[in-house]
């Protein structure tokens, strides 16, 4: 039985259900949150701003992804009916901010007000803390409005979950999207009534990354997989935020235990199909993390919809993290390590891989494009110019001026098409 070092006291996972107690053995105490050196943030978000990964640093390979994705009749017409209901939301929450107040501010706090309204509108997990501009995309970073950060957590259904990678699967996450969509406007209008602004955040359109804000709101610890991992349902939730200039109160950081518990587990990182995540932590744009490798995992999410894979076996997701912290606790042991229970999965033309098992890939699987589209255009251009031994025809010019019509016009609008 290991010392217990504190106790982490959460509300419990629906309006009405009792709280929860999670024990964080002494050995996994790290810092609240996440250790940071925040005189390397403040350089990194000076000297190197971030940008919109999807739609415009990595704009070569995402398009790749979604013609890979696209091949499949039936999931290219599942996802444009999606996108039919989803787009209308989108738009709804990019206008979002410019909405005046419906009601009359009263000048009380009114944290607990907005928070018991998102967990009734069906959050998990819900927390406030200071927008940080830090971590805003260089291309939108004038058009978050308000200081104040509602961080919301909106959970997946857990059967559909365990079939990753699957179609099902990919159906409950975009429907919690469309789920979470709906509710963050709610929840926008239910401020507004208070006399106040709101301004909805969605993962598809501008904005931020916002995990570091999640993990200063006290919703949870970055994972080793990646993920934000909250204390009911792990990795297996969607995020959003609003912003707003209603009179509230910050919530902490916490330390769950989970910085050190991810270099003791190890799930994700040895079932992780691609092999994409790294061992040990490093010091990331003044951040201590596990880095992901990109190219190989864009190329799993590509062929098998979207993975997921690390998500799947991630204990935190599959039993919640009081259970996990009480097993550890009692046997020094992560629940569920070495089971097929947890760590197996299926890849759709390769079969079953229970623990220990892992699938092997054709050389070229992992190639794909990178970069911006434009920087994807040049390079095309370039090697069609090597092969035709330096002669550039009208047709390739040709070709080449309207890939780069297409990467400009991309990168004047950086919300995910």
């Amino acid at each position: 039985m290991l010392k217990v070092g504190h106790t982490v006291n959460r509300p419990g996972r629906k309006p009405g259900d009792p709280p929860i107690a999670i024990p964080v053995p002494e050995e996994l105490e790290t810092v609240p949150g996440i250790p940071t050196n925040q005189r390397e943030v403040d350089w990194y978000a000076r000297e190197y701003p971030l940008e919109a990964f999807n739609s415009i640093i990595e704009r070569a390979s995402t398009d790749w992804y979604r013609g890979i994705q696209g091949a499949n009749k039936q999931d290219r017409e599942y996802f444009k009916e999606h996108q039919k209901i989803y787009r209308p939301m989108l738009t709804a929450a990019n206008q979002s901010g410019d909405l005046p107040p419906t009601g009359k501010a009263t000048g009380e706090d009114v944290s607990e007000q907005i928070k018991t309204r998102a967990r009734e509108l069906g959050f998990v997990e819900v927390g406030i803390t200071a927008y940080d501009h830090h971590y805003s995309f260089h291309s939108s970073r004038d058009w978050v409005k308000y200081d104040h950060a509602v961080c919301l957590a909106y959970a997946q259904d857990y059967e559909l979950t365990q079939a990753i990678p699957s179609v099902a699967a990919e159906v409950a996450r975009t429907g919690t999207n469309l789920s979470k969509g709906k509710a963050s406007l709610e929840l926008g209008n239910f401020i507004r009534s208070l006399g106040y602004h709101a301004q909805v955040h969605n993962a598809e359109g501008k904005g931020s990354v916002s995990i570091p804000m999640f993990v200063n709101a006290g919703l949870g610890q970055l994972g080793a997989c990646g993920y934000l991992l909250t204390p009911h349902e792990g990795s297996r939730v969607r995020l959003t935020m609003v912003t707003t200039d209603a009179k509230v109160t910050y919530d902490q950081p916490v330390d769950y235990g989970i910085h050190a518990f991810c270099q003791v587990c190890q799930v994700c990182v040895n079932r992780c199909p691609g092999r994409a995540l790294m061992r040990d932590k490093i010091w990331w744009r003044g951040v201590e993390k596990n880095k992901l490798y990109f190219k190989r995992c864009r190329p799993l999410m590509a062929h098998y919809t979207h993975c997921s894979v690390c998500m799947k076996v991630c204990p935190i997701q599959k039993y919640g993290m009081k259970s996990v912290m009480e097993h550890y606790a009692a046997t020094g042991q992560v629940l569920g390590k070495g089971t097929h229970d947890l760590e197996g999965f299926t890849l759709e033309d390769k079969g079953y891989f229970g623990p220990g098992e892992m699938p092997s890939f054709d050389h070229g699987f992992f190639d794909m494009p990178r970069g911006s589209s434009d920087e994807w255009a040049f390079a095309r251009l370039k090697q069609k110019v090597v092969v035709a031994g330096g002669k550039v025809s009208d047709e390739v010019l040709e070709e080449f001026k309207r890939d780069l019509t297409v990467a400009l016009a991309r990168g004047q609008n950086n919300i995910i098409e």
